[in-house]
């Protein structure tokens, strides 16, 4: 997100990571469009633990010009950490089935919070943030999040959360960039991007299918604010883009698609070397409930033609927390996961499908 620096500039958001399928994998193109912009939200229903870093050691050191390095701390203040708080909170209220709650272990934290100052604000998307070593943020905010622009660079990094990539980039947009405005201004304090990370983040187009097909939207938390003679076309944007800040209309619109609110019926139960259907269009979601009868190892799969997340969560205090998922989107296999289960524990078991392949006729199972 886009900040005011000494009433010139503006400093920007930076995608740590985006993962891209593209027709090279021998991939369709409705499938490649359904695969791509599922591939990396959560599995609805979720709990995100998000833990702010907090000790003394929690930092980094940083090499200063041609100078000694440095070492600059990772931890925020109780103003900066209320203002994330604050962020999920907005996320939340657009009626999401997805949970957020702050936990004071890093072991226990799929979203891991710092505030480097000089390291820019960035977020790793979606579930890009399972593969990130405990030690590590997943997420920084590299500027104070007390103002207006602060509060709104805190609801777009945890847009990325959510897996929502920058809007500007859309295909959809119509942007033309004055692309060495772009460079220069990049190129400049406070930002002191190279060409290749403006290009990534500013003016690479994304592919059709890594938007989900949707329309531009000029107003979302997830568009940069832009200078004047940065964008040559839409002309009504010559002059300069400055969106409002806050969550759109089409903002809440995507995360209730995508993490619709749960109702009160709970998993269907399953029962050990049983396979029961899945009637999921794209898209959809279905869970279900393991309790073991014995303590062993258990594989659980799905079967058929499609490609689908599968992931598998332990009750814990009657909260689902994640163990383990695979993906096998854009492969020639199934999603599977194998782990060792106790007897009359609760396991809750997550498959989204992404798109169906040939007959579409998928099934899941445990034993």
């Amino acid at each position: 997100m886009s900040m005011t620096y000494d009433g010139e500039h503006t400093r920007y958001c930076e995608l740590a990571a985006q993962s891209v399928l593209t027709p090279a994998d021998g991939l369709g193109g409705r499938r490649l469009a359904a695969l791509v912009s599922g591939r990396l939200k959560w599995l609805n229903g979720t709990v995100l633990h998000y833990y702010f870093f907090d000790r003394e050691t929690d930092g980094s050191m940083v090499q200063i010009s041609d100078g000694p390095s440095r070492f600059v701390s990772w931890v925020g203040d109780e103003a900066q950490r209320e203002a994330v708080r604050q962020a999920f909170r907005q996320w939340k209220e657009v009626g999401i089935g997805l949970e957020f709650t702050e936990v004071a272990d890093r072991d226990e934290a799929e979203i891991r919070i710092g505030f480097m100052r000089g390291d820019g604000s960035w977020s790793y998307l979606g579930r890009d943030a399972l593969g990130i070593p405990t030690g590590e943020r997943t997420v920084n905010f590299g500027w104070p999040l007390t103002t207006a622009h602060g509060r709104a660079t805190a609801l777009h990094e945890l847009g990325h959360v959510l897996g929502m990539p920058h809007e500007h980039q859309s295909p959809f947009a119509g942007i033309v960039w004055d692309e060495e405005a772009v460079y220069r201004e990049l190129a400049g304090p406070p930002n002191m991007w190279s060409r290749q990370k403006t290009f990534h983040n500013i003016i690479r187009k994304l592919d059709p299918a890594e938007v989900d097909g949707s329309p531009w939207d000029f107003q979302s938390i997830m568009e940069y604010e832009f200078g004047e003679g940065m964008i040559l076309e839409p002309e009504e944007f010559r002059k300069g883009l400055v969106p409002p800040g806050t969550l759109s209309r089409l903002d809440a619109e995507f995360a209730r698609r995508w993490y619709p609110a749960t109702g009160p019926a709970g998993p269907v139960r399953l029962s050990a070397f049983t396979s029961v259907p899945l009637d999921l269009g794209p898209g959809e979601q279905a869970d279900h409930l393991i309790v073991p009868e014995g303590t062993r190892d258990y594989t659980v799969a799905t079967f058929g033609q499609s490609d689908t997340v599968l992931g598998l969560f332990e009750e814990i205090d009657g909260e689902p927390r994640f163990m383990e998922a695979d993906d096998d989107g854009g492969r020639p296999r199934n999603s599977s996961v194998t782990a060792h289960l106790v007897k009359g524990r609760r396991y809750v078991v997550r498959v989204r499908l992404y798109s169906a392949r040939g007959s579409g006729q998928a099934a899941l199972m445990y034993w």
